[in-house]
């Protein structure tokens, strides 16, 4: 099999999400790089990446001149491929564009992998479960007041999540940090797992200073509690709190993730797909974890990354963040707090050519 031609788009969408109930809908948008890779044996995968922002003409140019690489190379030497795309951006990478347009490229490649044999990328990947936890994702964002966390809290579990994340960190006080997540425990109760991301907003001391006043709330994890890239810091609210830490979102490529995990600096290891960049590495810091004795937990994309942490022993659960569900004609089956993995071949995934007339720029 070999790669004949290439097509990308920018597709631009509202930045809803429909798990937001009862507040203004947001009036800014997304915008997402999408590419298909087509092959002699008339299979198409796809893939697709975004974080651009403004510079989102550039993603697409980087998407578009690194697959223009791999037209005429076999899909299914993802290795060979990442080699080759390397070599091609010189000293661009790991970081930014080069990860993020070689995630979309890779993921194409997993779903070609996945259709020439007729299997998910689930199976191929080891296919250790047939289903997973997700937790419902920005439902309950740091501007949403507290009265409404207290309603929505409860009508996530209604709708049969078992896991919901909040966010806080720029709220005035300690105390305003410690009753924003006393009001969404005691609304959910005891028995849901609640998250709390924090995005790097405090420093170590307001993350220990509040880690432990929330303790009695019992948080499942406290996320990016200070900067993404102060190991030292990171460890030491990890080893000065019970609540377990969770950190590399913000992480491109692999090589950070070993700093992290030799420094001890985290207990939850989340994984990026686009800034690690794409499934092959993504496995690949799955893999360090594991070594660490660590599980693994993801950043956006559940409908792909359904797949990836079904397939290894150390997967804890997929962030059901559904901003992109809408660009395919279908996604995974969410069943209450889970979502099952696609039986289809490949990735189980097919832009909607309704969504592509819809959200296509230019």
């Amino acid at each position: 099999m070999k790669i004949t031609h290439v097509t990308t788009r920018v597709l631009r969408t509202p930045a809803d999400n429909p798990l937001v109930v009862g507040l203004p809908a947001p009036t800014d948008t997304r915008e997402f790089v999408t590419l298909e890779l087509g092959t002699d044996q008339g299979l198409v995968g796809v893939g697709l990446t975004f974080f651009g922002g403004a510079i989102t003409p550039a993603l697409r140019a980087a998407v578009d001149a690194l697959a223009g690489l791999v037209v005429g190379d076999d899909p299914t030497r993802v290795e060979a491929i990442a080699a080759k795309l390397r070599r091609a951006a010189g000293s661009a990478g790991p970081g930014g564009i080069f990860s993020l347009a070689l995630a979309a490229i890779d993921m194409a490649c997993w779903d070609l992998r996945g259709k020439a044999v007729g299997q998910s990328v689930c199976a191929l990947l080891g296919g250790l479960r047939d289903r997973v936890p997700t937790y419902a994702s920005g439902a309950l964002m740091r501007p949403h007041p507290v009265d409404y966390l207290a309603k929505a809290g409860p009508r996530l579990r209604d709708m049969g999540f078992r896991q919901m994340k909040m966010q806080c960190g720029s709220e005035p006080s300690v105390a305003a940090s410690v009753e924003r997540v006393r009001v969404l425990r005691e609304a959910i109760g005891p028995d849901v797992d609640l998250m709390c991301d924090i995005n790097q907003l405090w420093s170590v001391h307001q993350a220990l200073e509040v880690g432990r006043r929330v303790e009695p709330y019992h948080l499942y994890w406290l996320e990016d509690p200070v900067a993404h890239d102060d190991y030292a810091g990171l460890a030491r609210v990890a080893d000065g709190l019970v609540t377990p830490v969770t950190t590399g979102e913000y992480h491109y490529g692999i090589v950070p993730f070993r700093h992290l995990l030799e420094a001890r600096a985290m207990d939850i290891v989340m994984i990026d797909l686009l800034r690690v960049g794409g499934i092959t590495q993504w496995m690949k810091v799955a893999g360090m974890a594991e070594a660490f004795d660590l599980p693994v937990v993801s950043h956006l994309l559940p409908e792909i990354h359904v797949h990836l942490i079904a397939a290894v022993p150390n997967g804890l659960t997929v962030e059901y963040m559904p901003w992109t569900l809408r660009l395919f004609e279908q996604t995974p089956t969410r069943e209450g707090g889970e979502l099952v993995v696609p039986r289809a071949a490949g990735l189980g995934l097919a832009f909607d050519p309704a969504a592509i007339a819809r959200y296509r720029v230019g």
